[in-house]
């Protein structure tokens, strides 16, 4: 018998080079990864053996050029491991984790290679090289120093040892997540139950169920943050109850999937690596390469804004609480779970708006093409074509052709939307191929959601938050797509990470824009726009509730900061209790207002690339709240503003300081006034 070649070892002959996924069997993945580490080791061996003196050519663009087989079999699996994580997937997941930390190691904590790259840095006032070149060597040279290419052998060896076990604690943290979140997926027997569901949100519980064999009965799928969708609507108190419970009982119910001691061992880790590092702290480690600067700048801005926040959902409770006084039979007290419920019925009480009830205006296949893809094309031109042709990584996943406005191909688009049990919680953008002029690629880049699946024939109606997400992770990709640099190192996200969240929260904004909102939020079933009206009054209520979504999200990242604030040595014997102490030190320790993300399923930071980043979500929004402020000032959303956005941030990627380039963008610093004011914390 004779085998089929490996596709993944030679260039894919496919448009755009995007991966033959249709030819790619899970056993193909372990065989590419170890021929792709062989071939950059031999690559890096002939730039450190080589003889001559260190140049830019010889040293770090050669360094560019390594790895391309690598690349290439990391793009496309983990493309796969996030988004579709079979049992062989996750089997090969975890054979690959410390494999890939030890490459990356050897690469980065070679003494040679290190020496030559300083060699390059210390000659760059003289040298004849265009500004990417420059930031290359720069960005190099920083990059292998924090990471200890400086370090004596056997602190080299013990950081080595320290990355491999972090990789694979990360990949058991995520294993054990996804495991509990399919476990506690909250099963429903009596359709009552989940009463004040749409018939859209009961044919999708009703579908998740059957597919697990629960036929007759009803299943609510968890999202990855603490809250649900579905908490707005549920009129029954005690499911509300038990969906909560369950969300927040997540890797930590003490049994195969708990992931308390992961976490504490990953925290413990991080600290010793960041001593060694010379770091007092990961927090300081990490933030020192960031726009921030410091762990200590990132709590000023967090303590700044959480008084506010607090007053604000402190307010909003007693709000509630009066509320429920007012308008239950038998009133109770509020709880976490009955928030969500209670805010949509004050809403709708004093604004006449039903946020769970606007879904018929955002069917979405709607939502993208007339939403999504139109504010695209109204800013940069951009037009999509669906290909069916291409072979993607699972049937959901959908792949279109993006055009200039002169019809020039760009790249592709992958949009993965539905939930499934294989793929891992939240929503995200990735490369699947990065550009690069150096090696001749073009961007495919995929978006990920996890938006329930209604039952065949039926629409898919979103709710406001997911059509955010849609615009917010479509940002991300409009990132990938624009990048216009040299060096595959600069391309597309590749930014810190504090400000890599500023182009897709500025695409946020377009959501209640008229001329795109008047485009795609039409009834699925009469083609009529939502009303002028409710329109209206939507806007009229963007800080309504801002102080809970304010709170949640900086308890979350105060707790980031916590968790990666240990010093070496000190480590978390009870997490319960470390987050209660955490919480309580900022003035987010309410009952009422939980974390988004409690530590046992805070993947963003244990198993995802924010650790001690997570606060990047608010520090990028200062940039993206004054961006907006810009448009405003300057006709909105025309051709030319989006192409001076376009070419000033998203397009150089990496190739440039971020806070220089925003300067360019905008003339001057951001101001935080305008977030201040858009969260309501400027009272």
């Amino acid at each position: 018998m004779t085998l089929a070649p490996n596709p993944l070892l030679s260039p894919s002959g496919l448009p755009y080079a995007v991966p033959d996924y249709a030819a790619i069997r899970p056993e193909h993945y372990v065989p590419a990864f170890h021929a792709g580490f062989e071939e950059q080791r031999a690559e890096i061996r002939a730039i450190t053996d080589n003889p001559s003196t260190p140049t830019f050519a010889n040293t770090v663009e050669a360094l560019e050029r390594s790895g391309e087989l690598l690349d290439r079999a990391a793009h496309a699996f983990y493309t796969v491991s996030s988004a579709d994580a079979t049992a062989q997937i996750q089997e090969v997941d975890e054979q690959l984790a410390p494999l890939m930390a030890a490459h990356q190691d050897a690469i980065l904590l070679d003494g040679a290679l290190y020496a030559r790259v300083a060699h390059v840095h210390a000659q760059l006032e003289d040298a004849d090289l265009s500004p990417e070149q420059r930031r290359l060597v720069e960005r190099r040279h920083r990059e292998m120093t924090l990471a200890g290419a400086a370090l004596d052998d056997e602190a080299k060896a013990r950081l080595t040892a320290l990355n491999q076990r972090l990789s694979t604690l990360s990949t058991v943290f995520e294993k054990n997540l996804l495991a509990d979140t399919n476990d506690l997926a909250v099963i429903v027997d009596d359709p009552a139950q989940l009463d004040g569901l749409s018939a859209g949100e009961l044919s999708a519980a009703a579908r998740a169920a059957s597919e697990r064999g629960l036929e007759g009965r009803y299943l609510l799928t968890l999202p990855l943050f603490t809250g649900h969708p579905a908490l707005a609507s549920l009129r029954d108190r005690d499911t509300r109850r038990r969906v909560l419970q369950a969300s927040r009982a997540r890797g930590a119910r003490g049994n195969a999937h708990d992931n308390r001691a992961v976490l504490a061992e990953i925290a413990a880790l991080r600290a010793e690596r960041a001593a060694l590092l010379g770091a007092q702290t990961h927090a300081a480690a990490v933030t020192a390469d960031e726009t921030a600067g410091s762990p200590e700048r990132v709590e000023a801005l967090l303590r700044e804004l959480a008084a506010p926040a607090a007053r604000n959902a402190a307010a909003e409770r007693d709000a509630r609480q009066r509320f429920v006084d007012a308008t239950e039979p038998i009133p109770y007290t509020l709880e976490a779970h009955d928030w969500a419920y209670v805010t949509e019925r004050l809403r709708t009480a004093e604004h006449d708006i039903d946020t769970a009830a606007l879904r018929p205006w955002f069917e979405a296949e709607r939502v993208l093409r007339d939403g999504v893809f139109a504010a695209a094309g109204r800013l940069y031109g951009l037009t999509f074509a669906e290909r069916p042709d291409l072979p993607s990584y699972h049937p959901d996943a959908r792949t279109f052709e993006v055009f200039e406005e002169d019809g020039t191909p760009l790249g592709l688009y992958v949009l993965d939307l539905y939930t499934r049990d294989s793929k891992r919680g939240g929503a995200w953008m990735n490369p699947i191929v990065s550009q690069s002029a150096l090696r001749g690629t073009r961007p495919v880049v995929a978006n990920n959601l996890n938006v329930a699946k209604p039952a065949d024939g039926e629409p898919t109606l979103l709710t406001l938050d997911e059509v955010t997400t849609l615009f917010h992770e479509f940002g991300h990709a409009l990132h990938g797509l624009f990048s216009d640099v040299t060096y595959p190192h600069f391309s597309g996200t590749n930014v810190f990470r504090d400000f890599v969240e500023f182009p897709s929260q500025v695409n946020e904004m377009w959501i209640l824009w008229p001329e795109i909102l008047g485009s795609y939020a039409r009834h699925h079933e009469t083609g009529e726009p939502l009303p002028d009206d409710l329109v209206e009054r939507l806007r009229a209520t963007e800080t309504f509730d801002q102080g809970f979504a304010t709170s949640e999200y900086l308890a979350a990242a105060w707790l980031d900061q916590a968790l990666h604030g240990l010093r070496p040595g000190e480590t978390i014997d009870d997490v319960a209790a470390f987050e209660a102490r955490a919480l309580a030190d900022i003035g987010l320790d309410s009952s009422v207002v939980p974390t988004r993300y409690s530590s046992a399923y805070f993947a963003h930071v244990f198993s995802g690339g924010y650790s001690a980043g997570y606060y990047s979500y608010i520090w990028s929004e200062v940039l993206d709240a004054d961006t907006v402020e810009w448009f405003r000032e300057n006709g909105g959303l025309t051709r030319e503003n989006g192409e001076r956005f376009r070419r000033r941030l998203l397009a150089v990627g990496g190739a440039k300081d971020p806070l220089e380039a925003y300067r360019d963008f905008r003339g001057r610093d951001a101001d935080i006034a305008p977030l201040l004011t858009r969260r309501g914390l400027d009272a």
